[in-house]
Parts: structure tokens; C-alpha cells; sequence
């Protein structure tokens, strides 16, 4: 695997490695980078089924980058242990080693992609901190990860009417993400079994909801 991720300025990298801080805060501390053709796609699991008969939808995060046009890779590293080059403003180190995830074989169709739906960004985050309160009001403090596991699921598995009855924990996906700077009209598409929601600074990937058209 690489050991270093080169990127074509300081900026972009400073970019994935905010990403990565921000993906290292989820209870699945984890990111699949996957490089070619010079785009570097980093994903980040925000609900992830647990088990065969879990079903939890699966809400991924993504962020794409440009990058070294010759690097070709698709791996999982835990997100806190990328960390900026000391030598280079441009790159960035990767650990020796990567790592399993059930949640990095599922992957998005790359087209196929209808609209839906607009909806408003501001829309998306307040929604999305509605259930984040709600989150922190159930889970006593001294909750096991299983107990979490099952709040944060009903919670963030709820579907939005007026998302077309995509899932709440899409929103919080672009909050914690920092998808949402600002304003704007995030639009809604749909492919099989998938969802997609796009902002401009990423998108949150859905399978699992039942989307209304």
C-alpha cells in the first residue's frame, strides 16, 4: 500500500486531512481512500448495519480530491492515523498497515443517477441538530456502545417526508462532515437502492431508504 498521498497543493491536502479529523470523531473511526485518474475519493461511515438481521440503512460520507494522477489504491485506514507530512505541504502519511471493514465492500453505483428533489441546506442542518439533541437526550452517560448503537440507529434511520423519505441521518452526515457552509439548494438523486445527496463541498451516500419521486 502507499505510504504517502501527494496532492497538487497545499490547499486540497489540508482539505482531505480536515476531512479525516472530522471522520475520526464517528463511533466508526474509519476511511476507505480509494485513488485513480487523479481523484482521490475518501469515504467516511456514518451508519453502518451491525449484523445480517440490523436494518439500520447505510449512510456513508464522501469527499473528492485531486491527487497524484499515478497513485491507484483502495484501502481502509482508522482516519486519526493520517497525519500531514513534516517535509511537504502537499502530502500527506498513511499508516504501514490498513485495515478490514464490512461497511468498505458496499459500494455506490457511479451513475444511473436521477433528480429527485432539491432541498435546502438549512433545511438539512437543523433537522440534523434536531436529532443530534435528541441523541444526547436519550444516551445516558454511562451508556455501553451497544445502547448507543440502538439510539443512534432508531434516531438517524428515520425517514424525512419532506426529503422524499430519505433518512434523517443524512443530515447528520453532512453536519459532521462539514458539508454545509453557507447556503444552498443541495440536490436530491436516486439510483436502485441508493441515495444521494450533494453539496457542493461532498456528497452523503444512502442505501436503505425509500425514496418517494
Amino acid at each position: 500500500m502507499p505510504q504517502t498521498l501527494r496532492f497538487p497543493d497545499s490547499e486540497a491536502r489540508d482539505d482531505f486531512l480536515t476531512f479525516t479529523s472530522r471522520a475520526s470523531r464517528l463511533s466508526d473511526p474509519e476511511v476507505r481512500l480509494e485513488a485513480s485518474r487523479g481523484t482521490l475519493a475518501t469515504w467516511a461511515p456514518i451508519l453502518v448495519p451491525r449484523g445480517l438481521l440490523d436494518r439500520t440503512p447505510t449512510i456513508l460520507a464522501l469527499r473528492a480530491l485531486p491527487v497524484d494522477p499515478e497513485l491507484v489504491c483502495d484501502l481502509v485506514v482508522t482516519a486519526s492515523s493520517v497525519v500531514a507530512s513534516t517535509s511537504d505541504t502537499t502530502a500527506a502519511e498513511l499508516p504501514a498497515t490498513a485495515l478490514r471493514a464490512t461497511w468498505a465492500g458496499v459500494s455506490a453505483p457511479r451513475g444511473g443517477w436521477t433528480p429527485v428533489t432539491t432541498i435546502d441546506s438549512a433545511d438539512v442542518a437543523a433537522r440534523a441538530h434536531e436529532g443530534m439533541a435528541r441523541v444526547a437526550e436519550v444516551v445516558p452517560a454511562d451508556a455501553g456502545a451497544e445502547a448507543v448503537q440502538r439510539v443512534r440507529s432508531a434516531v438517524w434511520s428515520e425517514p424525512v417526508e419532506a426529503w422524499s423519505g430519505l433518512s434523517l441521518g443524512a443530515g447528520f452526515a453532512a453536519v459532521a462532515l462539514g458539508f454545509i457552509v453557507g447556503s444552498e439548494q443541495v440536490h436530491l438523486l436516486k439510483s436502485g437502492a441508493w441515495a444521494r445527496l450533494s453539496f457542493a463541498r461532498g456528497h452523503v451516500l444512502v442505501r436503505g431508504a425509500t425514496i418517494t419521486v
